[in-house]
């Protein structure tokens, strides 16, 4: 047959005797025209470009959409496409009924397909370009089609061609939409008047495109990009070079910021509130609705769409292998109906004669597919759009209402930071999880109907039986749930015991090491985890049901239709509708389980919104706006303004605005010239919440400028008087009264934002009254910088913070920490002592800059020397220089001289105000007692000598924190192990491939941990499962083609049919019992590994030697406990079945296609490569992204309970715009990264979907090739396979990205498995050694050579010393000189590299570690107590009768204190022993060392820590108690050694003088001396 355009079968193809346009093959050709004309015209256009047209309107992306109906044009050009291939595809099959062949029929469509397409690429690229002028050409073009296909239309008409042949309908469907797009073209013109009209209208882009921050591009992009993630792909493939950054992700939209979804959300939560009842709480429920209601209906419609598309899938598979199944009947059937059809020599097909070809049902195929997956990926998105958005305003929204929490609320427990971080980190996700899933809700019941009614239209009866089965075990679903999340409370309960236990014996690992005591409590732990796996057991078993249920249900609801089928029906079951019904019962599974899930969410969803409106209706603060009339200040007003400071633009009250401007400003005297009362309180009864006033009759003025003291004793009402006065305590009645501004100050209120370069700073940002600068009695500190938590949002000048930094003397302790003061401390940094942070919130206060500063029991954590610098530099210089008026509360009466008025209280009201003077004359009984009371402290102070205070102390511990950071870079820190580092000396190819490589070798690690048996079944099983369940498939396809294609007499195909049905029951039993052996396996592989993995890591760190944990962070060690070992024992077994039953589903799919059709394995090496590039791309990219997701987050959590703990300060200071500011931004930080990582899942879904609907589209036309060869049945497995590969591509990728992000954890943790351990055997038996050994106490020190490392200096050089049974020694020397290190010698902490230490003829290196360990005591300098029982504390061996205990609690002078506690010896010591004073704690220890009875006792500088009176108790029990035994003292006052036998004085690791204390007291030149002399 040869081509022509007219077709030469006929004579009159060419002629024109009828008139030109009745010929019908020259009305298609002038069709052609059109097409032409614009691809000539455009081509140029773009290919020449247009480059010097786009700088007009400076804009960083090519994303500014601004042409009217933009969208319209988009989704009508999509449809003008898909009826360009219809009409192409009936050109085609109605040429294929013709006898030669007709190119008219199919050409224009063609042209007119590729015109479409470039017409919207040259109009996006005139768009981003803006220049509407090029237009025109679209306009012509739209105008030229129109005519066209309307004469084409009227011709059709003429020659009675009508609806029922289907290329009149096609015709006119393109003249409609030509008719569209040319109004849509008219729109244009009239609104941007960019022709004709002689002012085009000028068009700005939207703020969010101008800011080159805003990096997610979803709302801006066209459709096509909106539907595939196009936008995402420079980011995604950038991933692989370098890491994905904030800087990368840049911000939010402003549509998608917090501060504005908080705004629609409130502002529909209060308007609930207005109407005739204001006490109604309003609905959270109609408030969540109101604000976004609508994307939700948006994405369900969307959701609808995709539900019903799916239902293509099926049908198609039915059509063609009915198609092929009937191929033999209708082929000869065809030649003889051709002439019928003609009309005027053409051939025209009606709609369902199309449909008849299997490839044009391919086609469909691929295109609802394509459609479907769009839809699908579009419904997910809005709604997680959505969620974000609510969890960003309900953020705002509890947020803002902390900030108003009464105090008394948070401090009367009705308000636990326990509940409120609860609400943050649970409820808000909750929330957004129900927004993500709710669509399911009303979408799947209608999915569950439509394919219930689909089965019945295939199946009849059959179908009803089938699809009960799966209805009657839905619920059994739901009830797996409910349990699974019941064993996941359970085994929380358990993991937090298990981790306090933990984290108790990393604390005390030095005391557990020094008394050989790790065995004991690393069997507690163990005991603690063995109940925690019992827990996790449950928790394997019903997570491996609940996969159990997934993957058995399709198969026993195939088998019961099947079987029921064939017992039921006459006719024999087809092929097509087998396998359409095995592809709906796919289809239907998945609603029927994710429906329990949804289920439990909705529920959940509802107890959280109860809790949310319970939080948003509790008790709010006072209005407190007397305090100048002040009010909070709402959240609308912290936009950020220009300029240094932070402006918080306090609106002032009118009648001050007023007053400000009436007067006519004069040159204003000081504030304490003009008004002498700062604060005034008059007849003022306050209380906590309950009624009773805690303070009651307060009458009592503060004066300007001046320093004024509140004494009393403990719990008399000092904290409460002043949080009285900031308005924290609720008025029962009496009025609190703050002196308003001078004008002056009043007009440089309102304006906080002046630059610190102004000369006249400090004058015209007049002292900000509003705000009180309070330093609170518990210390509170930000996450932040030292200097950040000091300066505290305000402007930062240099010689202001030096002047506060030198008053609080912070410079020494600043210089210890290892980026001073730019060091991180708070929650999440460095842990401070308590002084050092009660001095960081004294800084706080006196730097800002405000009138009045309340200081609340400033010196309670200081000793004496800092007490009387702080008083002296702090608060009587600086403060006062500065005329500020300062409210101290303090105990320190030796410090009232100084006070110019003071306010004595007690229980609750002032007992006294006025001069020391005024109380001297006026009250001499309260005077005296005062004078006594100075008395004692004073003696206290004589005795707290120069040499060493508590502060040396807190610095020594802060340095013996911090003095193992050098050392750190030799233990290899994999958390810190990022590629930052290697950057330099790699290239960055290496980087690249080592980024996108699966980490094997730890995935090895971890199934090997399981067990070799376990692995070996797993992997048995599974492969055995799916070549089963492809088995099932397989017998099906044989027994329906054999059914259609043998003529058996009725008896034997009964039999055969009977046979087969026996074969299919039994292969369905076994595949169902192999799904419970296979999740059953996994999970219980996963147990086991995560119970070794557990096991070996407490094992290995417990007995690792005392330098690893001064090198390892131990926040670092419980994060392997916590985080880590949770990961393991739940997060990974699932992950691995997931990702191991995707994969071979995958793989068995394909399989069983390219054995169906060989030709599809040609197809398969193209999409196998994008594949590999997608997944590659993809993982990098979501790795980075769940990092970034998971670093901001923990930032957002630590604000909100940082601000819990602080309100009282932040509300004091007015700081509250500051940290709603701050929280809006670690918000939308937080939201951003997330955002993105569900952008980047929609991306990989989408690619990966389309791909499943190539390999479709490839599986069915092959197999229509093939079909002469195929039995039909076959054609239909394959197709049904080609389906569910488009379902699971994507799980692969996301589980391996999943498995490769938690297989970091078991990295981690085998990480820490490499350690050393110490060497804990001997070179001597134990048996070899004396049970009473040591009996005498002597000790020889022979040329001792002590370092902490291999790598390090040695500590201790040759050291030489005899000590005689029973001596008391004493060691001195200065911090550094290696006392310590020779105190740790004596238990081989150290590495003792060279001389011996020889205890009673016995040289210690040979002694097994915990023989030698356990028969010597000590008693460190911070006292270790652990949780549980004082007995368990004495004696955790439990060896010692209860007298032995008294005995030792009488000679540390605690019996009676023990006695009278309730439980006497089994008292309950709370963790870390805080159930009882520093003093208490140093004695139990000594109790400690005195139940072991050994005959050498070393104490560590134990008396640093404690006051005088519990000292002199230890010195005259090691006197007496200790009479007979050898005594090693390590002093740091050096008065407490002066009684002993021997001293040694150490310097740089020698010993610089050995003699008895007389001898060495003579040399006045002697170190010992001038110790002595400093000490006195």
């Amino acid at each position: 047959m040869s081509l022509s355009f007219c077709g030469n079968d006929m004579n009159t193809s060419y002629s024109v005797e009828d008139g030109v346009l009745n010929n019908g093959c020259f009305v298609d050709a002038l069709n052609l025209v059109p097409h032409v004309f614009l691809l000539f015209i455009t081509f140029p256009i773009l290919f020449i470009g247009w480059g010097s047209q786009s700088s007009k309107v400076q804009i960083h992306h090519n994303t500014w959409l601004h042409f009217p109906g933009h969208n319209l044009r988009w989704i009508l050009t999509f449809i003008l496409l898909f009826v360009h291939v219809c009409e192409i595809a009936e050109g085609v099959v109605s040429n294929g009924r013709m006898n030669s062949h007709h190119l008219h029929l199919f050409l224009p469509a063609f042209m007119g397909f590729i015109a479409a397409t470039t017409s919207i690429v040259y109009y996006h690229n005139i768009e981003t370009s803006n220049f509407p002028k090029l237009l025109l050409a679209l306009f012509i073009y739209w105008v030229l089609a129109f005519i066209t296909k309307t004469i084409k239309l009227v011709k059709y008409y003429d020659l009675q061609v009508g609806i029922k042949h289907l290329r009149f309908c096609i015709t006119a469907m393109l003249v409609v939409l030509y008719g569209l797009l040319m109004a849509v073209e008219i729109n244009v013109i009239r609104v941007r008047k960019y022709v004709f009209f002689t002012n085009p209208q000028k068009v700005k882009p939207p703020e969010d495109l101008q800011d080159l921050g805003v990096r997610f591009l979803q709302p801006f992009v066209n459709l096509l990009s909106k539907a595939t993630y196009w936008w995402m792909n420079p980011l995604i493939i950038g991933a692989h070079k370098r890491p994905i950054e904030l800087k990368k992700i840049g911000k939010l939209p402003i549509a998608m910021r917090a501060l504005t979804n908080y705004l629609r959300l409130k502002d529909t939560y209060e308007e609930q509130r207005e109407v005739n009842d204001p006490e109604k709480t309003p609905s959270m429920w109609k408030s969540m609705y109101r604000a976004f209601g609508r994307p939700i209906l948006l994405s369900s419609t969307f959701r609808y769409l995709a539900d019903l598309l799916g239902f293509s899938g099926p049908l198609c598979i039915f059509a063609i292998v009915t198609r092929l199944q009937n191929n033999g009947t209708v082929a000869n059937s065809t030649t003889n109906s051709t002439d019928e059809g003609k009309i005027s020599g053409l051939y025209y097909l009606s709609s369902n004669e199309l449909l008849q070809n299997a490839y044009v049902l391919a086609v469909l195929l691929f295109l609802a597919l394509i459609l479907q997956r769009t839809f699908l990926q579009a419904s997910y998105y809005v709604t997680i759009e959505t969620g974000i958005n609510l969890r960003g305003a309900l953020l705002a929204m509890i947020y803002n209402k902390i900030l108003r929490l009464s105090t008394s609320n948070m401090s009367m427990g009705e308000m636990t930071l326990g509940q409120i971080n609860n609400l943050v980190a649970i409820e808000t996700n909750q929330l957004m999880w129900f927004l993500f899933l709710c669509p399911n809700l009303w979408a799947m019941p209608v999915q569950i109907i439509m394919g219930v009614i689909l089965l019945y239209y295939l199946l009849n009866i059959s179908a009803l039986i089938g699809a009960s089965v799966i209805v009657i075990l839905a619920p059994m679903q739901y009830f797996i749930a409910t349990k699974l999340a019941d064993a996941q409370k359970s085994t929380l309960d358990y993991s937090t015991d298990r981790l306090k236990k933990t984290s108790e014996i990393l604390k005390g690992i030095k005391l557990l090491k020094l008394y050989a005591w790790e065995n004991i409590f690393c069997a507690s732990v163990e005991e603690t985890r063995r109940k925690e796996l019992t827990s996790l057991k449950t928790f394997a078993l019903y997570t491996s049901l609940s996969i159990f249920m997934n993957t058995a249900i399709p198969i026993a609801a195939v088998l019961a239709t099947f079987v029921a089928h064939a017992n039921l029906s006459e006719a024999p079951l087809s092929a097509a509708t087998a396998f359409a019904s095995l592809a709906l019962f796919h289809i239907l599974v998945t609603p029927l389980f994710l429906l329990s899930t949804v289920v439990r969410f909705a529920v959940k969803a509802l107890v959280s919104v109860q809790k949310l409106g319970e939080f948003l209706q509790s008790d709010e603060i006072g209005d407190d706006s007397w305090r100048n009339g002040e009010m909070p200040v709402p959240l609308e007003s912290c936009k950020k303004h220009p300029g240094a400071t932070k402006a918080i633009n306090r609106k002032q009250p009118l009648r001050y605005q007023l007053e400000g401007y009436e007067q006519p400003v004069r040159r204003q005297l000081r504030p304490m010239e003009t008004e002498d009362i700062a604060v005034k309180v008059t007849n003022g009864y306050f209380t906590w919440g309950s009624n009773l006033s805690t303070l009651s009759d307060v009458n009592i003025r503060i004066p300007t400028g001046q320093l004024i003291m509140i004494v009393g004793q403990v719990g008399c009402g000092k904290s409460s008087l002043l949080l009285a006065m900031l308005g924290e305590m609720q008025t029962i009645k009496g009025k609190v009264f703050w002196s308003k501004l001078p004008e002056c100050e009043m007009l440089h209120e309102g304006n906080l934002s002046i630059h610190e370069t102004e000369p006249s700073f400090e004058a015209i940002r007049s002292k900000n009254r509003n705000s009180v600068a309070y330093a609170a009695q518990k210390s509170w500190l930000l996450n932040a910088t030292v200097e950040e938590n000091i300066t505290f949002g305000s402007p930062f000048t240099k010689q202001r913070y030096k002047a506060v930094i030198d008053a609080c003397s912070l410079q020494p302790d600043i210089d210890l920490l290892p980026f001073g003061d730019q060091t991180e401390i708070g929650e999440r940094g460095i842990n401070l002592s308590g002084g050092q942070r009660q001095r960081i919130c004294v800084a706080r206060a006196l730097y800002q800059n405000t009138n009045i500063v309340f200081l609340d029991d400033p010196f309670s954590a200081l000793d004496i020397h800092l007490s009387d610098h702080l008083m002296q530099e702090g608060i009587l210089k600086f403060l006062q220089d500065d005329k500020r008026t300062v409210v101290l509360v303090t105990h320190k009466l030796q410090y009232l001289i100084h006070a110019d008025w003071i306010i004595a209280m007690k229980d609750g009201t002032v007992l006294r105000e006025g001069t020391l003077k005024d109380i001297q004359n006026n009250d001499v009984e309260l005077y005296e007692h005062w004078k006594s009371l100075m008395n004692r402290q004073d003696q206290e102070l004589e005795k707290d000598t120069e040499s060493d205070s508590l502060t040396a102390i807190e610095r020594k511990n802060l340095r013996r924190a911090l003095y193992s950071r050098e050392a750190k870079s030799q233990i290899d820190d994999e958390d810190e192990e990022e590629e930052e580092e290697e950057d330099d000396e790699d290239t960055q190819s290496t980087i690249t491939s080592r980024r996108s490589k699966i980490p094997w070798k730890v995935c090895w690690k971890y199934l090997t941990s399981g067990g070799f048996v376990l692995l070996f079944m797993m992997i048995f099983s599974k492969l055995l499962k799916h070549s089963v369940i492809v088995a099932i498939d397989y017998w099906l396809a044989s027994w329906t083609s054999n059914l259609t294609t043998t003529n058996f007499t009725k008896g034997s195909e009964a039999t055969k049919s009977e046979s087969k049905v026996v074969v299919f029951s039994i292969l369905c039993s076994a595949g169902i019992a192999l799904c419970l052996i296979t999740s059953l396996t996994v999970e219980w592989m996963g147990l086991s590994a995560a119970t070794n993995l557990h096991h070996n890591l407490l094992n290995k760190i417990i007995l690792a030697p005392i330098r690893f944990f001064d090198v390892t962070p131990l926040g670092q060690i419980l994060n392997r406990f916590s985080a880590d070992t949770n990961i393991i024992d739940q997060h990974i077994p699932t992950t691995l079945e997931s990702l191991t039953r995707s994969t071979l589903l995958c793989l068995s799919a394909i399989g069983v296609i390219s054995f169906v059709t060989h030709t599809f394995l040609i197809a398969m090496v193209p999409l196998t490569v994008a594949f590999y590039f997608i997944q590659k791309y993809f993982r990098v990219a979501s790795k980075d992204l769940q990092d970034l997701d998971d670093s901001t987050q923990l930032p957002l959590l630590c604000h909100f309970s940082e601000t819990a703990e602080g309100l009282t300060t932040i509300r004091a200071f007015r700081h509250e715009a500051r940290f709603k500011q701050r929280m809006l931004e670690l918000t939308d930080t937080n939201n951003t990264a997330y955002l993105f990582l569900s952008a980047a899942n929609r991306w990989l879904e989408v690619r990966t979907d389309y791909l499943g609907a190539v390999i479709v589209l490839t599986a069915a036309v092959a197999s229509i090739c093939s079909s002469e060869v195929l039995q039909s049945g076959l054609v239909g497995l394959g197709l049904t396979y080609a389906l569910t590969v488009s379902n699971y591509l994507n799980w692969v990728v996301r589980n391996l990205a999943d498995l490769e992000v938690q297989m970091a954890a078991v990295k981690k943790v085998n990480g820490f498995l490499s350690t050393e351990s110490e060497n804990y055997e001997g070179s001597m038996d134990v048996s070899q050694v004396p049970e009473d050994w040591p009996q005498q106490g002597e000790i020889k020190i022979q040329d001792l050579c002590v370092r902490y490392d291999p790598l390090l200096k040695p500590v201790l050089k040759h050291v030489n010393a005899y000590i005689n049974p029973g001596q008391k020694v004493g060691i001195c020397g200065r911090t550094g000189s290696g006392k310590s290190s020779l105190s740790l010698a004596f238990f081989r902490m150290v590495d003792m590299f060279e001389g011996k230490i020889i205890i009673d003829g016995i040289d210690i290196s040979k002694l097994p570690l915990h023989t030698l360990r356990s028969r010597l005591s000590i008693i460190l300098q911070d006292p270790v107590l652990f949780s549980g029982s004082i007995r368990f504390n004495l004696d955790p061996e439990c060896k010692c009768t209860d007298d032995r205990l008294w005995e030792a609690l009488e000679i540390a002078q605690l019996k009676n204190m023990v006695k009278s506690l309730p439980g006497g010896l089994d008292a309950v010591v709370t963790e870390g022993g805080e159930n009882f004073s520093v003093g208490q704690r140093q004695l139990f220890c000594l109790a400690r060392a005195f139940v072991r009875k050994s005959s050498i006792l070393i104490m560590d500088e134990a008396t640093a820590s404690i006051d005088m009176a519990t000292e002199n108790i230890l010195q005259k029990v090691v006197m007496t108690a200790f009479s007979n035994r050898t005594v090693v003292t390590i002093a740091h006052r050096v008065h407490t050694i002066l009684t002993a036998d021997l001293v040694i004085v150490m310097k740089r690791g020698n010993i610089l003088e050995y003699d008895k204390p007389e001898t060495l007291l003579e040399d006045e030149d002697g170190m010992f001396a001038s110790f002595v002399r400093a000490d006195m």
